[in-house]
């Protein structure tokens, strides 16, 4: 029997754990000593740090380590490297202390220098698909001895401690990562919990505890092997086989509702579930005729069915979002809901005709291919009948390979366009700003002076996190009003695994990348 596990309850697994007693292990091994292997289709494309915007931190968060970073079950940066806080009531300079005694996997010293290096080389370089983007509000970097090291901004911005969490800002040795270019001889000298002690591209890395680590993870193993596949059914085929123990990133719907069902197949399996902070949405291009009238976009709001969307095409693998905040991070709401309410097609007629809108309104609307996984065709195609069943609506869908179609949408060739975002950090910050002013991720202006020139830098003057609720409700009313951009579901997160793999519940993190010290082999009962 499939054995499914959500977060909610872990603690109840591991209270029952705990009562019934799990034996020990009939080895010299103890349950920290012995090695975990993963599956998963996210394959690093790079291994140095400056080049990286992209999954390749899901490596990085496990061999290099970052001033702050997210340990499980906060979204909060705290203490990894060092100890840090801003010292100014503007926000503008941000102070860390690194622990003492900290070195490089290689046993070069790791101080203060190393992490200026680590952070300029980053603007230096300034990669194509690096992280340079993310370093704006930053002004210089200024050291104090060995273990001081001052961040100057040239704003207010209290989501830099956010920023500096990310795997993009990992320390690297500055004897072995050059100022002025990338690291490419495939190698990794980091000061995180595992070494990289072997590597081949898109095959496989192996990871064995490092020595040196001094910070807050707590390896639960004595190492991993990650296995890189090129597909989600050899990766399935090889977990049911036991070449691995466990699987992350790459499940698709029809695998994760097969992986459920009670087959001979699955026994000995278990499935962990967590809501995770990846979105879909639909973003509109308002120098197209075909969506330059508000009330367009606005009919289209009322008319998609997020319910059936996920219902059909994601079968419960996401769920519905009806804000571009995703649940689970502070400030979500729910204002296209409150909004729009149900889907009504009388209403969405109403809002046309009030327009002066009268005939059929014909869109293209365009996906990626190769990106967010095999179900998008389906998703545009029930989109497409969700709006063409109103009779208001003409609706022709079309799909390139990601590199065509991201060129295409920034040149602003797509009237209609789907995207996904995978935050780089857990605050609703990131899940506006990128999206608006002339020039943001998306490659057509939004602009919104209300959100950018005061919600947003008022939002950054604020280090409390949490009390900068309603400026970002604020932003998120206008959004709604505007329907530049239209959320339509959020992901969720899973871990298939081997009954005996324990850990699972805390390794997933919606707010963070995978944390592999979390994995461990239990004894069986």
């Amino acid at each position: 029997m499939f054995n499914r596990t959500s977060l909610q309850a872990a603690a109840a697994l591991a209270s029952i754990s705990l009562v019934s007693g799990c034996g020990v292990f009939s080895d010299t091994e103890s349950a920290g000593e012995q090695r975990i292997t993963i599956g998963t289709t996210s394959s690093p494309s790079t291994l140095d740090p400056a080049a990286s915007w992209d999954n390749s931190w899901e490596l990085f968060r496990n061999v290099y380590q970052t001033l702050v970073s997210f340990p499980t079950g906060t979204t909060t940066p705290k203490p990894d490297a060092a100890e840090c806080k801003f010292t100014d009531a503007s926000s503008r300079v941000f102070e860390c202390t690194l622990l003492e005694g900290l070195k490089f996997s290689n046993g070069h010293k790791l101080d203060a220098k190393a992490v200026q290096h680590s952070i300029e080389r980053i603007r230096t370089i300034d990669a194509e698909g690096g992280p340079n983007g993310m370093l704006g509000s930053l002004d210089s970097i200024e050291t104090v001895g060995d273990r001081q090291i001052v961040f100057k901004l040239n704003k207010a911005d209290a989501t830099f401690p956010f920023v500096l969490a990310t795997p993009a800002m990992s320390i690297v040795d500055p004897a072995e990562y050059p100022a002025d270019k990338l690291r490419k001889d495939g190698k990794i000298a980091g000061s995180g919990p595992y070494v990289l002690d072997g590597y081949e591209e898109r095959k496989q890395a192996e990871l064995t505890r490092n020595p040196n680590y001094k910070g807050f993870a707590d390896r639960k193993n004595g190492g991993v092997t990650i296995k890189y596949f090129d597909d989600s059914e050899a990766m399935v085929k090889a977990l049911r086989a036991e070449e691995i123990d466990a699987t992350y990133r790459g499940l698709t719907a029809e695998e994760v509702t097969s992986l459920e069902e009670d087959k001979d197949e699955n026994k000995g399996l278990q499935l962990v579930e967590s809501t995770g902070a990846d979105i879909r949405y639909l973003v509109f291009n308002t120098e197209d005729e075909s969506v330059a009238d508000p009330a367009v976009r606005r009919a289209i709001a009322q008319l998609v069915d997020r319910d059936e969307l996920v219902s059909k095409v994601y079968r419960g693998t996401a769920e519905p979002l009806y804000s571009m905040v995703p649940k689970g991070i502070a400030a979500h709401t729910t204002k296209f809901f409150d909004t729009y309410g149900h889907p009504d097609k009388a209403k969405a007629k109403q809002i046309l005709r009030k327009a002066g809108i009268k005939d059929k309104v014909e869109l293209n609307f365009w996906y990626t291919t190769d990106r967010y996984g095999s179900s998008t065709a389906a998703e545009f195609t029930e989109l497409k009948r969700q709006l063409e069943e109103s009779g208001l609506f003409k609706v022709t869908v079309q799909g390139k390979p990601w590199t065509e179609y991201q060129a295409a949408y920034q040149q602003g060739e797509y009237p209609v366009f789907g995207r996904g975002w995978f935050p780089d950090f857990p605050d609703p910050d990131n899940f506006i700003a990128p999206f608006l002013g002339k020039k943001n991720v998306l490659g057509t202006p939004y602009l919104s002076p209300r959100i950018t020139d005061e919600l947003l830098p008022k939002s950054r003057r604020e280090s409390d996190r949490g009390a900068v609720t309603d400026e970002f409700e604020e932003a998120q009313s206008i959004m709604v009003d505007d329907v530049r951009l239209l959320p339509l579901w959020q992901g969720k997160l899973y871990i298939a695994a081997r009954d005996d793999i324990g850990g699972g519940e805390r390794a997933l993190d919606p707010q963070t990348v995978m944390q592999l010290w979390e994995l461990h082999r239990r004894a069986s009962w």
